[in-house]
């Protein structure tokens, strides 16, 4: 077996297509692993806006964006996407600002940041 779980005939280094095929496989989990950290830091970006916006915990805003996905029917990175774009064009589609008022309407209610204190100079 290769390090990256492929079956390998014991002592075979395995012929030139095997290896292309393996090669192949690598790209494309590399590809799809380069595309998830892509992901990962643009709903990281996105949380980030709607902690400073909402005035709520980044677990409080990682529950919103959850929510605005699901009730809008709108994959979650695309939602993310959309928010980031939303700080550059100001453009936000009226059924993302309205489900993202409404959750955070409701996350500011229930916040755990509702009870903080201001920092002090």
């Amino acid at each position: 077996m290769t390090q990256h779980g492929h079956e390998r005939p014991e002592g075979a280094t395995g012929s030139e297509e095997e290896v292309a095929e393996e090669v192949a496989e690598l790209k494309e989990e590399v590809a799809q692993l380069q595309q998830a950290v892509q992901s990962h830091a643009i709903v990281d970006q996105a949380i980030g806006l709607l902690v400073g916006l909402g005035q709520i915990t980044p677990a409080e805003a990682w529950d919103a964006l959850r929510e605005v996905s699901m009730n809008t029917n709108t994959k979650l990175r695309e939602v993310a996407e959309t928010l980031i774009d939303w700080g550059c064009s100001g453009v936000l589609p009226g059924e993302i600002r309205a489900e993202l008022e409404r959750r955070l309407t409701q996350q500011r209610q229930n916040s755990q940041c509702a009870d903080a204190e201001p920092p002090t100079a």
